[in-house]
């Protein structure tokens, strides 16, 4: 009896994540449909990268930032304000088997990638207002265009008319386009984990191919590294199997 109860809360979870992913493809999906039309009607302009710089410099345009603390901590424009509409989540729902996903995902995924899990900022528009009057002109970035589009929604909603769109975000910015300051180019500020690590990511291979071997070399000394530490942890966990087992026979 208590097998089948288990057995049923286990398909219960499962049908309530997978129930959860729909919804949240479906969202996903209206959400582009409404971003898409914001663009389209004209109500969001678009500027590259490049004219997004230009426009900061010669019109004293504001770049607001509406990155996670993650991306925004590595590299940010010169003189822009950041105010993020998703900050990392830390939270877990140990109540449904959400709490599982997320786990992975932070845990997991996060390790890989360096991406935590983010969860929309309910104070984002009040920061807005706070600091810009409604026709200020806006230059809305994120990192690669998606955030910062649906940031654009809820200001026009609110009624600001003067929006400007970053497309492609941040990391398709080459250097001369926007003044940077922080630690790492833009193009980098959107990876990290033991990917990045590695250089595994598409845009450490692209810098790669522009560098040559000498960049290379770098991460193939940091994947030689990894096996060697590797096999280290695997011999001493095998010593210590044999030293455990020696006791146990005396």
């Amino acid at each position: 009896m208590v097998g089948a109860l288990k057995r049923l809360s286990i398909v219960r979870i499962r049908a309530a994540d997978e129930d959860y992913e729909l919804k949240q493809m479906k969202d996903m999906a209206a959400a582009r449909k409404r971003w898409e039309a914001l663009v389209r009607e004209g109500k969001v302009k678009i500027l590259t990268p490049r004219e997004a710089g230009y426009a900061i410099q010669l019109s004293n345009k504001t770049l607001l930032d509406v990155r996670p603390s993650t991306e925004h901590e590595k590299a940010w424009v010169k003189g822009s304000t950041w105010i993020p509409i998703f900050d990392v989540d830390n939270r877990f729902d140990a109540g449904t088997g959400v709490f599982l996903l997320n786990l992975i995902f932070v845990y997991v995924g996060g390790w890989w990638s360096g991406v935590a899990s983010l969860s929309y900022d309910t104070q984002f528009l009040s920061k807005v207002v706070e600091k810009f009057p409604k026709d200020t002109d806006l230059i809305v970035a994120c990192q690669k265009g998606l955030r910062s589009l649906a940031a654009c929604e809820v200001l026009y909603n609110a009624g600001y008319r003067n929006l400007f769109w970053v497309q492609g975000g941040l990391e398709s910015a080459e250097e001369e386009d926007l003044v940077r300051e922080g630690p790492q180019p833009f193009k980098f500020a959107g990876i990290g984990g033991v990917s990045e690590f590695l250089g595994f990511t598409d845009q450490q291979r692209a810098a790669a191919a522009k560098e040559g071997w000498g960049y290379r070399l770098v991460f193939s000394a940091r994947l030689v590294g990894v096996f060697l530490l590797a096999d280290a942890l695997f011999l001493g966990a095998q010593q210590v199997g044999h030293y455990l087992q020696d006791i146990r026979s005396h």
